[in-house]
This record gives structure tokens, C-alpha cells and sequence, in this order.
């Protein structure tokens, strides 16, 4: 088996949650410093990077799947404590974006998760106008030659 999916996913999750934790530092600070006698609006600041930065981190994992390992001919696909195995023929299509880096697995049937599955490959450095996954690449190529029906002759 091969983690296809970013090592990062924890601290994916924990973004918002320090983004919020830094802004009530500042926040706590700019209070001790005495800010709100001279400018009272400056200690909205803070609070309004806090609540933007919660809901920018939590949009960017929000339906992620938190492991994805390669099977050879499936997939095991983790999300909390749930997992399924989706065979690579069950797999109806692949769409890959490049910012922020996301693969989408489109189901027939759907499985456990749903019609879809998005997950985070792991880091990679994209070059020219048409950015591609190695990953994304490989299970096209892996999940069309599934697909085809076999000859019968």
C-alpha cells in the first residue's frame, strides 16, 4: 500500500484553529498595551483576521479525506474513523486543480462517502500553463485501463 494523499492533512486541520489562537494573542496584547484609549477601532483588526483566517482554513479542508493508499486495484480511502475500499473500476472519472491542490474522484456507484471523494495529493512542484498531478495522471491511466470491458472473442 501507497499514501497517495498529502502527510499534511493534521495540520491542514489545525490551521484555522492557530490562525484564531495567534489573533486572540494579538488581540490580548494590543488590550494590555492599552490601544482602545487612543484608537478603539484598531482592536477590530484582529478579531475580523480571526474570523476571516478561521473560515478560509476551514473552506480549504472542508470534505477532504484524511488518507488515501494506493491498493494496486483499489483504493482504501480514510476519512475520521470510517474507511472504504473503492476498486479502481468503480471509479467513474478524475479531476484534478492545481490551486489548491485537490483531486476529485468521481463514483459509480457511490460508495460509503458518496458520488465523490476529494482528497490533497501530496506536495509537488507544478511547471507551465497545464499543471498535472503524477498521482492524478497515474490513476487515469490505471482507472481507463479497469474500465475497459474485457474482450470476449
Amino acid at each position: 500500500m501507497k499514501k497517495i494523499s498529502t502527510p499534511y492533512m493534521d495540520s491542514m486541520k489545525l490551521t484555522p484553529y492557530m490562525i484564531v489562537f495567534l489573533m486572540a494573542v494579538i488581540f490580548i496584547l494590543m488590550v494590555a498595551n492599552r490601544v482602545y484609549q487612543t484608537k478603539p477601532s484598531m482592536l477590530l483588526v484582529p478579531a475580523a483576521m480571526a474570523v476571516a483566517g478561521y473560515l478560509a482554513g476551514k473552506s480549504n479542508s472542508e470534505g477532504l479525506a484524511d488518507e488515501v493508499y494506493d491498493c494496486g486495484d483499489s483504493l482504501l480511502v480514510r476519512k475520521g474513523r470510517e474507511e472504504e475500499r473503492v476498486p479502481l473500476a468503480n471509479i467513474a472519472n478524475i479531476s484534478f486543480n492545481a490551486q489548491p491542490s485537490r483531486i476529485t474522484l468521481m463514483l459509480d456507484p457511490p460508495g460509503r462517502f458518496g458520488d465523490r471523494i476529494l482528497f490533497a495529493p501530496p506536495p509537488q512542484v507544478y511547471w507551465g500553463p497545464n499543471p498535472e498531478s503524477d498521482v492524478a495522471q497515474d490513476l487515469l491511466l490505471r482507472v481507463g485501463q479497469a474500465r475497459k470491458p474485457a474482450r470476449r472473442f
